[in-house]
């Protein structure tokens, strides 16, 4: 009986010993213990500038599918309605075809008045631009009527938001508390993202967040109800990822199909909560992976963040996540918009790498 049990204390204290060798390797699959990161407050970009707050001031640029109404004064049948072309010409008159791209209808109008005094006797042109179809905002997202709409008027973001029909209400409830994720709604221009707080506008009230819209500008309200974590970066394939009860941070990179050859997994960084007024944490990946530190808790709307190789500070980290999220998913929904559009829409997304941000 002694023997039994010399035999059966040593199969024990080896299968403990085998156990614990098994636990020192890391497996990605598992989902192994997890601990809450630590975030600290990022600030992201610059506060909203004065100018913003006031119409431009740039004369309007006449471009294709702008409607005009031109008459020589004095000039019995010269009074007109006429178009620019898609490929920004304009036909008047005896005049060949004049190139208004980029041009203000004053501008025009001196150009004109110019090349018919090859035909008239000191002509005066009076030119009214009737519509506007070149220019142009997009309003994506939780609202009841997304599109792209004209800019033919000065318009802010309410003014967009209010001709999209408002945000989208729920057919039980009636109201769009569930529905409009504020803190990740963004407006980019000219491929950034301006510092524009959606839930202290809308919510709140905040009119200093009013800003005034430009050609091109792009506003997104997404669902409150997506459940899902960005994996962006330096990753095989960048992209969102369906949410999973207890998921951490090497399932998530998992999920990105792989890690590039360049990915710098020292200074993963996982960006939280509002986009204008994000918490953000660095995570050595490297060192998780190695089984040295212990796995990371993720939180639905996370954005999972990969840099590539060279040195850069936590702030630089935090800018280029924020912007490759609202690039990447701004062209996603873009092209989906756009591809219910007959004509050129215009929207020029670069959603490459950014520059570094010291």
């Amino acid at each position: 009986m002694r023997a039994t049990a010399m035999t059966a204390c040593c199969l024990t204290l080896l299968n403990a010993c085998a156990l614990m060798k098994e636990q020192k390797k890391f497996d990605a699959r598992a989902p192994g213990p997890a601990s809450d990161a630590t975030f600290t407050k990022g600030k992201l970009q610059e506060p909203i500038r004065p100018e913003w707050l006031k119409p431009s001031a740039k004369p309007r640029a006449l471009g294709p599918g702008d409607k005009l109404e031109i008459e020589i004064i004095g000039e019995t049948g010269t009074r007109t309605d006429t178009f620019v072309t898609p490929d920004s010409k304009l036909y008047f008159d005896l005049l060949p075809g004049i190139d208004v791209k980029g041009k203000p209808a004053s501008q025009l109008r001196e150009e004109m008045e110019k090349m018919l005094t090859r035909y008239y006797k000191q002509p005066q042109v009076s030119l009214t631009l009737r519509e506007v179809v070149s220019q142009r905002v997009w309003v994506l997202g939780r609202v009841n009527a997304p599109g792209i709409y004209p800019l033919n008027r000065p318009m802010r973001v309410l003014d967009a938001v209010t001709q999209a029909g408002g945000l989208y209400a729920a057919s039980f409830t009636g109201t769009t508390e569930e529905l409009a994720d504020l803190s990740h709604s963004f407006l980019i221009r000219s491929g950034k993202m301006l510092p524009v707080n959606f839930q202290k506008l809308i919510r709140e009230g905040d009119l200093t967040q009013n800003i005034y819209l430009e050609p091109d500008d792009f506003i997104y309200l997404p669902s409150s109800m997506t459940n899902e974590v960005y994996v962006l970066g330096a990753v095989t394939e960048p992209r969102p990822v369906g949410f999973m009860n207890e998921m951490n941070l090497i399932t998530a990179l998992g999920r990105g199909l792989g890690i590039r050859p360049e990915a710098d997994l020292a200074h993963v960084t996982i960006v939280r909560g509002s986009l204008t007024e994000p918490q953000i944490a660095t995570v050595n990946a490297r060192d998780i992976i190695q089984g040295k530190a212990t796995n990371v808790r993720l939180e639905p709307g996370d954005i999972v963040y990969v840099p590539g190789r060279g040195s850069m500070s936590p702030q630089g980290f935090l800018h280029d996540a924020v912007n490759t999220f609202t690039r990447l998913v701004a062209a996603n929904e873009g092209s989906a918009a756009g591809a219910l559009h007959s004509s050129p829409i215009g929207l020029n997304l670069n959603i490459g790498p950014t520059s570094p941000t010291q």
